[in-house]
């Protein structure tokens, strides 16, 4: 079995999120941490863009009235709002045989992972494969837009990833909504009329989902958190040890956090 770090994080903002996402993405990529599977949630709520969104997708005021952050995500996709879901990341060099292969083929094995820990949530998700979404597809919110391999409940998309491979590592992270009103995130973007907006909220009731949607009850964070390490055990063969962020994780989390992610020349770029 492999052996890797499980990191449990509190809540937190956003940009910190992403800081501490790209500082272990650097660390282990370099070998000076173990490949890491990181589980965490977001507060306040943030609507995060994908790497090359217009920020123009954002409605500022609105964003501003509802107290909610904005942060520029370093994985590509459409928006998303973060908020009552379970959020992970996996971080390893680029060596590592669960991301070896193509980025298609490392999807697959961290879906498979995915679908199993539905399944212990009792949740019947299938994997529906699809062909990479073009750059050019239409839509500000990530849930409208088919990903690779989709997490798919009852006909209607569950789970969302991204994927960034760079010089110094992988980074995998996505998002498992547990309860509440998908549609909050229409009042975080920018349309042409309200009319555009109210059908934009009634498309995404079609096409996406919640753990709550299906099981009539809601799934606290810590029970999601716990199937999700499980399966990745299980299914991809892994062995967990409990950790923290090393202190040079966190003073480049630091750095990261006030030089980029919660600074308007990084989410402002596009």
């Amino acid at each position: 079995m492999s052996k890797w770090r499980l990191i449990l994080d509190s809540p937190a903002s956003g940009a910190w999120n992403m800081a501490v996402d790209e500082a272990i993405l650097e660390h282990a990529g370099r070998g000076d941490s173990l490949p890491t599977l990181r589980l965490y949630a977001w507060q306040p709520a943030c609507l995060s863009l994908g790497y090359a969104q217009p920020y123009a997708d954002v409605d500022e005021s609105r964003l501003a009235a509802h107290g909610w952050e904005v942060v520029r995500r370093p994985t590509g996709g459409r928006a998303i709002l973060h908020t009552d879901e379970l959020t992970y990341s996996v971080t390893t060099s680029p060596g590592e045989p669960l991301m070896t292969g193509t980025v298609l083929e490392s999807y697959n094995r961290i879906a498979e992972a995915l679908v199993a820990a539905c399944h212990t949530l009792g949740l019947p998700v299938s994997m529906e494969q699809h062909s990479p979404p073009a750059a050019s597809a239409k839509g500000a919110v990530c849930f409208e837009v088919p990903s690779a391999y989709e997490i798919v409940l009852d006909g209607k998309k569950l789970i969302g990833s991204a994927q960034a491979r760079k010089r110094e590592g992988i980074l995998q992270h996505g998002s498992l909504p547990l309860h509440g009103d998908l549609t909050r995130i229409v009042q975080a973007l920018a349309f042409e009329d309200e009319s555009t907006r109210e059908n934009t909220a009634v498309r995404l009731l079609k096409r996406a989902t919640t753990a709550e949607s299906h099981l009539g009850r809601v799934v606290g964070w810590e029970t999601a958190a716990q199937a999700l390490v499980g399966a990745f055990q299980q299914t991809l063969g892994l062995n967990f040890e409990r950790g923290e962020l090393s202190g040079a994780e966190k003073d480049r989390a630091e750095d990261l956090l006030q030089k980029k992610y919660a600074h308007s020349d990084w989410n402002r770029r596009v």
